[in-house]
């Protein structure tokens, strides 16, 4: 007989460019993001300490198991996209988590993104270089 399909919560988050899938699950606290563990995938330790502020915030750590798929931007973006599909997954697993993760910012997204390039400047908002004659 085929096993009893285990029951996951999955979320996306975003910030900046970065796009992250989460899958949470009643687990030990494992964390893997893009086949890997946290540990290796983000090298920074503020990162992984971003990561784990809506599970930590709510007195669950090592409660749940983490996986993660996360695509575009850089380290920073990708840390904060994840926080946000973690923070939506726990609202899916128990919505009276939703009150505490707001009150801390996590559920909104942030908006912030790159400013883009405008034409006949050097950046999105750097004019040319001032010629006398």
């Amino acid at each position: 007989m085929a096993a009893a399909a285990e029951k996951f919560y999955y979320a996306t988050g975003r910030r900046k460019t970065s796009s992250a899938r989460v899958y949470l699950k009643p687990g030990k606290g494992v964390v893997s993001i893009n086949g890997k563990k946290a540990e290796d995938y983000l090298t920074r330790l503020q990162s992984r300490m971003v990561i784990m502020q809506p599970i930590e915030l709510l007195l669950q750590t090592g409660k749940f198991d983490l996986r993660v798929v996360v695509t575009g931007g850089g380290e920073s973006g990708q840390a904060g996209a994840i926080r946000h599909g973690v923070t939506r997954a726990l609202i899916a697993f128990n919505p009276e988590f939703k009150g505490e993760l707001k009150k801390a910012g996590f559920v909104t997204r942030d908006p912030r993104m790159v400013e883009r390039k405008k034409y006949g400047k050097h950046g999105a908002r750097r004019s040319g270089q001032y010629s006398k004659r």
